[in-house]
């Protein structure tokens, strides 16, 4: 498996984002096998036989943290390496704190910093724990016996979306790049790019192979959280049916709540379960883009 070098790329407008609605995610949402307990954990990345321990997300908020931090434990009585943070959401960041008394090193985008301090609630931003390192394009770094790369691809789910790569298990953390068969957050004021976010996929797509295991950032419960490379491509077909979708309407003349009344996507039928984020949502995500340009 390899990954290309990604040139720099500019680093999307910062702008207060709404909080993700995800920070209480419906109990139905699936978690991965042997993750922390508690609605919807962010999927973590697999702890290899090799010392020292590394989580690859920060848990979904503090609550459930200690929890992961005891099946860490309970696994492995090894020192905790890092914490990896995919992008700035309160449901992948929020138990840095708890995770931040066994580390020092928390890894993320040069982005999400900024990002986590616009999108706090107000006088909440000293509150947080905020990511000790950055990267801007690539990082890299050997763990016993595995080689861990982070890699940007531009502005997608957000603006500081880090792709995880565990070089020699042929696995990838995709973070919420991949909201497996459900309407994904598109968080236009946290630099999200619907369009880049499809170009992402494609290339992340490109540089895998069939045996890649890839890991997402939410699932539908029918679907789960863990999967191979074709995910990617469904949700790349579903953010291009999206923006045709909206594009044609606006063409048409539709309003914005004529458009909002559409309740699935043809060929997306699975989306729809008792989910956080309605079709409604992405199709208000995307009109803002639109007319935003």
């Amino acid at each position: 498996m390899h990954f290309s070098a990604n040139a720099a790329l500019p680093s999307p407008p910062l702008r207060p984002s709404r909080p993700s609605p995800l920070g209480s995610p419906p109990r139905t949402a699936s978690r991965p096998s042997g993750a922390a307990s508690g609605p919807l954990p962010s999927a973590g990345a697999p702890s290899g036989g090799s010392p020292p321990t590394t989580a690859s997300q920060s848990s979904t908020r503090s609550p459930p943290a200690p929890d992961c931090w005891n099946g860490l434990r309970e696994r492995s009585d090894s020192p905790l390496a890092m914490v990896i943070n995919t992008h700035h959401h309160g449901d992948h960041v929020g138990g840095n704190g708890v995770f931040a008394r066994h580390t020092d090193r928390l890894v993320a985008h040069a982005n999400v910093p900024e990002l986590m301090r616009a999108g706090a609630e107000d006088g909440a931003a000293d509150e947080k724990t905020y990511p000790t390192e950055t990267f801007q394009d690539t990082w890299s770094e050997p763990l016993g016996d595995e080689t861990i790369t982070l890699r940007y691809r531009g502005p997608a789910h957000t603006g500081g979306d880090a792709i995880v790569v565990f070089e020699n298990a042929n696995i990838v953390h995709v973070g919420d790049l991949v909201f497996n068969r459900a309407y994904p957050f598109i968080d236009v004021g946290g630099g999200a790019d619907s369009q880049g976010w499809i170009d992402s996929l494609e290339t992340i797509h490109g540089a895998l192979d069939d045996d890649t295991i890839v890991i997402h950032g939410h699932g539908n419960p029918d679907f789960g959280v863990t999967g191979g490379r074709e995910d990617l491509l469904v949700v790349r077909d579903f953010l291009s049916a999206l923006n045709e979708y909206v594009t044609q309407q606006r063409q048409a003349g539709a309003s914005l709540d004529e458009m909002k009344q559409t309740k699935v996507l043809d060929g997306f039928e699975a989306f729809n379960f008792d989910w956080a984020l309605s079709l409604a949502d992405c199709i208000e995500a995307v009109y803002r883009e639109q007319t935003a340009r």
